[in-house]
């Protein structure tokens, strides 16, 4: 008996979050309340409460269930560790960052959200998450970096700027341009800046 009604609770808890991840993707933190959420995954709001007691708290756990999403694919990454100079090295780079990224658009919204909305409690989150994408990503730049085949004042920065083209790329040149350039364009832009 006690078994389905953990499973209960655990479907319960999951459409909370799905129906929280698809409305927070769209409006924000700020542009959606519990009431919507609650209504939307066909709970009332004291049981929505009941999971989380803040809001904050329901916005952190769909940012995290997200996160936990995220996957490195194994060929971009083999690819990366074989470039063979400085150029293929960057274009490798931003292939796995954006593919990485992109095969979440739902998370590249929250993402856009959230650094709008910016808050102290996030930073821990993408750190632990989003870390290990940097990290990874880095130590492949490096020696290209110490070679002289790319100009960065470190591999972490350059990387973080990668994944900063790909959660950007939409909303500013919607705004700028009236239209989303393509990933390439703008990584072609930014690599110039960057090869040596």
């Amino acid at each position: 008996m006690g078994g389905t009604s953990s499973s209960k609770r655990a479907a319960k808890e999951e459409r909370i979050l799905s129906t929280a991840a698809a409305l927070f993707a769209q409006f924000g933190y700020n542009g959606v309340s519990t009431r919507e959420i609650a209504s939307s995954a066909e709970v009332n709001e004291v049981t929505l409460y009941r999971h989380y007691p803040r809001k904050r708290d329901l916005y952190l756990a769909v940012l995290s269930a997200e996160l936990n999403r995220v996957q490195l694919r194994g060929e971009l990454l083999t690819r990366l560790a074989e470039a063979q100079n400085g150029r293929t090295a960057l274009a490798c780079a931003f292939e796995l960052v954006s593919t990485t990224l992109l095969q979440q658009p739902k998370l590249v919204r929250l993402l856009g959200f959230s650094a709008l909305e910016s808050s102290e409690d996030i930073n821990p989150l993408l750190r632990r998450h989003l870390g290990e994408l940097v990290e990874i990503v880095a130590r492949y730049l490096d020696p290209w970096i110490t070679r002289g085949e790319l100009r960065c004042p470190n591999a972490k920065t350059l990387v973080i700027t990668l994944t900063a083209i790909v959660l950007s790329r939409g909303p500013l040149n919607r705004v700028f341009l009236g239209e989303a350039a393509s990933l390439d364009v703008l990584f072609n832009t930014y690599s110039e800046f960057c090869l040596a």
